[in-house]
């Protein structure tokens, strides 16, 4: 298979060259705060409100957005010291075969989640169009004709370089125009609060349909969903000639900056539901805002990045099992994959999907982090195949989150689950056989080894 045929070509089981470790601070916390920001973000926050009330509402964003970004960091700091992309840290915890499969549950959730991108800004873009220039853009071909339109442009952003991408656009214009538009909206609807009394607002019961550790779930679920895509990221991060220049930056820029994002887009949401008319949609009510088209614009464009950010990791995954054709290739497939099933797919019915198929990450990432994550150099010289005891508590930790879900929703399933995977992982965790090779080493001994 090529994937045996073509070890020394797999970018995402070598570490990366010092040549390609060009990320600093700015880079990593300008890039996951734009990733951060989205309208699934604000949609979810607008779910808490009517459920536990404003004050839990707040803990749960802040407490939940923390925890959550800082398990992305955590994982960004591993993929920046070991130079791999996420499916090379699967393979060194897992073993090369048993790796496979959550390296293709991974591309599947990508595709998915870009497909679902593509519908939501084919949607605010229609919505957007239907305000200006009247119902004519609501239609079938409307939709076929802006769903091709956002296509095109994440096919020509998939053309060019990641780097790039992130250094030159995100970092320098992306990021200041995303901010703008989240200032004035937050300014428009803390307005709207003020008159109609914050103290009303702040004591606004729920109605107990949730409780505190589901809130926590539910802003957990999404910076948890970008685990499976961190390290294909941070992996870019400089390194001095230590080799430990860059993960400092990595992990307090990754952190800081999906917080930051993720704690204003809930609150933001929050606020929106507390104002909108009852059964107002929030693309809608974001643009009845004065200023709202520009600003719904912006963050559109912004959700771009999200689409691009899942297909270009699904590509990376792709690569690591069929490194014969390179990731620049793959991103190009997998995107005109989205667009095409953006097109058929009732997206909306399949997020329930997405979500489930989401959860078997929490317990697979506790296992990575709980083997990895403890300050020992990611070793990656094993002949094994299989990791068993790895392999069967990820599985075991798949059981354990729904049934929390179904039998025991008063604690919550992923912190439980999280914390049991990681303890046992390193409890568990066998003992460093040797160390990942540096840019100066070339291929991984994983690369080397895999057959």
């Amino acid at each position: 298979m090529a994937f045996d045929d073509n070890r020394n070509n797999n970018e995402a089981l070598t570490p990366l060259p010092a040549s390609q470790r060009v990320f600093g601070w700015h880079d990593h916390a300008s890039l996951w705060f734009s990733l951060g920001v989205g309208l699934l973000v604000m949609q979810i926050g607008a779910y808490l409100v009517p459920a536990v009330g404003t004050r839990d509402a707040a803990i749960a964003i802040v407490l939940g957005s923390c925890l959550g970004a800082g398990l992305l960091a955590w994982t960004a700091r591993l993929g920046c010291e070991s130079g791999l992309a996420s499916a090379g840290l699967m393979h060194a915890t897992y073993g090369s075969a048993f790796a496979r499969l959550p390296v293709l549950l991974n591309i599947v959730q990508l595709v998915g989640w870009t497909t679902f991108e593509l519908v939501v800004m084919r949607e605010g873009t229609q919505a957007i169009g239907q305000s200006v220039f009247g119902a004519a853009i609501a239609t079938t071909w409307g939709g076929v004709l802006t769903t091709l339109l956002w296509g095109a442009v994440l096919l020509a952003l998939l053309a060019g370089s990641m780097v790039k991408l992130v250094r030159r656009f995100v970092s320098r214009f992306g990021l200041p125009l995303v901010v703008l538009s989240l200032l004035w909206l937050s300014w428009q609807f803390a307005t709207r609060l003020q008159a109609k009394g914050l103290d009303a607002f702040w004591a606004r019961p729920g109605d107990g349909s949730m409780g505190m550790f589901g809130a926590l779930d539910l802003v957990i679920a999404m910076p948890v969903s970008w685990l499976p895509l961190v390290a294909d990221y941070a992996r870019h991060g400089k390194r001095n000639a230590a080799g430990k220049g860059g993960l400092g930056s990595a992990f307090s820029g990754t952190w800081i900056g999906y917080a930051l994002a993720n704690v204003w887009c809930y609150a933001l949401g929050v606020m929106v539901v507390s104002v909108a008319e009852p059964g107002t949609e929030l693309v809608m009510a974001l643009l009845l805002a004065q200023g709202g088209l520009v600003a719904l614009g912006l963050i559109l464009i912004d959700e771009l990045d999200n689409a691009y950010g899942d297909v270009y990791s699904g590509s990376v995954s792709t690569h690591s099992l069929l490194p014969r054709w390179s990731v620049k290739r793959w991103g190009l497939l997998l995107a005109a994959l989205c667009i095409a099933l953006a097109l058929v797919l009732p997206m909306h019915t399949l997020e329930p999907f997405l979500l489930m198929l989401s959860s078997v990450f929490v317990p697979l990432y506790g296992v990575i982090i709980g083997r990895l994550g403890s300050g020992r150099s990611v070793s990656l010289a094993s002949p094994r195949k299989v990791d068993v005891a790895a392999a069967l508590i990820w599985i075991a930790g798949i059981a354990a989150y729904h049934a929390l879900a179904k039998w025991a929703p008063q604690f919550g399933s992923a912190l439980p689950t999280l914390a049991a995977t990681f303890v046992l992982a390193w409890l568990s965790r066998p003992k460093p056989a040797a160390t990942v090779a540096t840019a100066a080493g070339g291929a991984s001994a994983l690369a080397r080894s895999r057959g």
